[in-house]
């Protein structure tokens, strides 16, 4: 299967362009799947690192990557630009060296597979899915579409008191995630936010810009209840980032909507006034009076740095960073974090992973792992901003959310039922930075 494709500006009458859809909708059906399989509840809960949860969602990526596989043998060309291949497959390199030097390489085995899943097949194989920008706007309108229902139900958990406990009320927005996987609606909804961004500032048609810039409004509220410190961080900064990219004078026109809107929802109706600014205020407290969520994510960052310091070229193993916490941690570390609420009951979590991507990655895969994970990252990015000039919606969204997820990165890692969709999130990107894309 290729991966030149063409970029069309013609647009076809209603008829035609509906049919279009439906069939661009049947053959993206597989990497649609995987979205849409993400409403289904995990029977797992939430598991930090490389813990997986073996959900339907995770099911429908391995046939998106056996569909993908077939088309590719039956095409009989090379899939994948030497470039791309490159780049996706840089992972593999710390991945399997950690694995193979871990003290235990039979436990590895388990985060083997999930890493190679989430950041080398299932990006892979959307990036091939996808054929040209229709395809792309698809698959990120999917994800807004997705947002938005999962931030219905968050929304209308706070305003009747059945989201997960949050001080002990059960207001917090999760929707269908749960309370053990605080985190995903929050990821989802921030993915919404950042894709309608792009397209609100990229140079579509004025009714497509004006649609994204209602469902950025829709998605505001949710993303506010979710009470979600690191998530709140990610999408400014990732919003800002397509801001300017966008130009100066329409950064400082949107910033003052924005900022209009947010004063309106959230103090002009007083919806969650006070523990949102309570929790923004506790954004600028993490280093004078740290709460203990901050407490326990210092000492485990902590423990991350000792145990990379003692084995700094291939790390501790995947899957090692509950095996060697409590020996690298301070007697600070509390035994877990509460979650109840949302309709489960309460329950005490452990603290399986640093919530840092990045020191995770440097505590059990080593030096060599890191350069190798955020290696390719970067490359994606770097190309996604160089690719700016062929077209600024896609450039932006891609931009937007490869900023975010690194971004977020800093506060979260993998793990939990939303983290597959982290993966085509990274196809969504990998296709605009690495596919042969020209105008026509």
């Amino acid at each position: 299967m290729a991966t030149a494709v063409t970029v069309t500006t013609t647009v076809p009458d209603s008829g035609a362009e509906v049919r279009d859809w439906a069939r661009r909708a049947g053959a993206l059906s597989p990497v649609l799947a995987v979205i849409a399989l993400l409403l289904v509840p995990g029977g797992g809960g939430a598991q930090g690192g490389t813990g997986g949860t073996g959900t339907v969602a995770d099911a429908a990526s391995g046939l998106l990557v056996l569909i993908c596989l077939v088309r590719v043998m039956r095409g009989g060309t090379r899939p994948l630009t030497r470039a791309a291949a490159v780049v996706l497959g840089l992972p593999v390199l710390g991945i399997c060296l950690a694995a193979i030097t871990s003290h235990d390489p039979a436990a590895s085995l388990p985060g083997v597979a999930r890493y190679v899943q989430i950041f080398v097949l299932v990006p892979a194989a959307v990036l091939l899915m996808i054929r040209d920008r229709r395809d792309f706007a698809l698959v990120a309108w999917s994800l807004v579409a997705f947002a938005l229902l999962q931030g219905a139900v968050g929304v209308l958990q706070f305003l009747t008191g059945t989201g997960a406990s949050y001080q002990g009320e059960d207001i917090r927005a999760v929707g269908t995630f749960g309370a053990t996987d605080v985190m995903g609606m929050a990821t989802v909804v921030a993915y919404g936010l950042v894709v309608v961004t792009g397209i609100a500032l990229g140079s579509g048609p004025g009714r497509v810009r004006t649609t994204a810039l209602v469902c950025a409004g829709l998605l505001f509220l949710p993303l506010v209840l979710s009470f979600s410190r690191g998530a709140w961080i990610a999408t400014v900064l990732a919003c800002a980032i397509q801001l300017l990219l966008a130009g100066v004078r329409r950064a400082a026109r949107v910033a003052l909507v924005a900022g209009a809107l947010g004063v309106v929802l959230v103090g002009g109706l007083g919806i969650g006034s006070e523990m949102v600014k309570e929790r923004v205020t506790s954004i600028t407290q993490v280093a004078a009076a740290p709460d203990q969520s901050v407490t326990d994510r210092y000492t485990m960052w902590a423990a991350a740095g000792r145990m990379w310091r003692a084995e700094p070229v291939t790390g501790v193993g995947l899957k090692g960073f509950p095996q060697y916490r409590d020996s690298n941690a301070s007697l600070a570390l509390s035994s877990g974090s509460d979650t109840a609420g949302a309709g489960a009951a309460f329950a005490r979590q452990p603290l399986l992973s640093p919530h840092n991507m990045y020191l995770l990655v440097l505590s059990e895969q080593g030096l060599v792992g890191l350069l190798a994970l955020a290696g390719s990252w970067v490359a994606l990015l770097v190309g996604a901003l160089r690719r700016q000039r062929l077209g600024a919606d896609c450039a932006l969204v891609a931009t937007g959310l490869l900023s975010w997820q690194l971004i977020d990165f800093f506060y979260a890692d993998i793990g939990g039922p939303s983290t597959v969709l982290m993966s085509v999130v990274f196809g969504l990107a990998a296709w605009w930075s690495l596919a042969e894309v020209r105008r026509a």
